[in-house]
């Protein structure tokens, strides 16, 4: 049987929910006053005196095994399960002195980005980053390393970054509905496009642009 080490007046309140009484039926199955169960609630941090630690000891033992559950459950609710917090591949692609934008339709602004896609759970964030740029843009790259990972600080979305390198193709926007227009910039010219102080630093450090 479970044993309550310490009775506050706040495990006393759920024990009383736990045996569906007022706190006058209560108060009669401890043999206590009621205003000793209603000081317990309005005071639910407080410990009751070691003679009532005892009777609730006492009472807490006769109670069946229906009443010992529901008491677990109102101290120790279950946690609702946290949704997994949605992660998003970018992949940062090189053709020599250029890297690959895709203009975002977003309402009805336009701003250029790198080509990225949803992760879903048990996806590789690199394999997705390659699956989504060719489907954007149509262009073939292919893996060169990981630069790691942030909360992105507009989105909220866990971001991971890959740099990749071009094998073939030329770009198009083959996600009009998302993108107006594909494209290989300067790498010089990157900050033209998105301001620096939104481009995660190790992309930077990759790509050799100044802060």
């Amino acid at each position: 049987m479970d044993v309550v080490v310490v009775w506050t007046g706040r495990s006393a309140g759920a024990f009383q929910r736990a045996l569906r009484m007022t706190n006058e039926s209560f108060a009669a199955h401890l043999k206590i006053a009621p205003r000793t169960v209603a000081k317990w609630h309005a005071t639910p941090d407080d410990e009751p005196s070691s003679q009532m630690q005892r009777i609730l000891d006492t009472a807490y033992a006769e109670a069946d095994i229906p009443v010992r559950e529901r008491f677990k459950l109102l101290l120790n609710p279950p946690r609702e399960p946290q949704a997994a917090a949605l992660r998003v591949a970018i992949a940062v692609v090189l053709r020599g002195a250029e890297v690959l934008l895709v203009q975002r339709r977003d309402g009805g602004d336009l701003h250029w980005q790198f080509p990225a896609g949803v992760v879903k759970p048990g996806a590789d964030t690199a394999a997705v980053a390659v699956a989504e740029t060719r489907a954007e843009t149509g262009v073939h790259c292919t893996v060169r390393e990981p630069l790691g990972s942030r909360v992105h600080p507009s989105t909220g979305v866990q971001a991971h970054y890959v740099l990749c390198e071009h094998l073939m193709g030329e770009p198009a926007n083959l996600d009009p509905a998302e993108n107006a227009e594909a494209t290989f910039v300067p790498i010089a010219a990157l900050t033209r496009f998105i301001p620096a102080d939104r481009i995660y630093r190790p992309v930077l450090d990759a790509l050799g642009v100044a802060a």
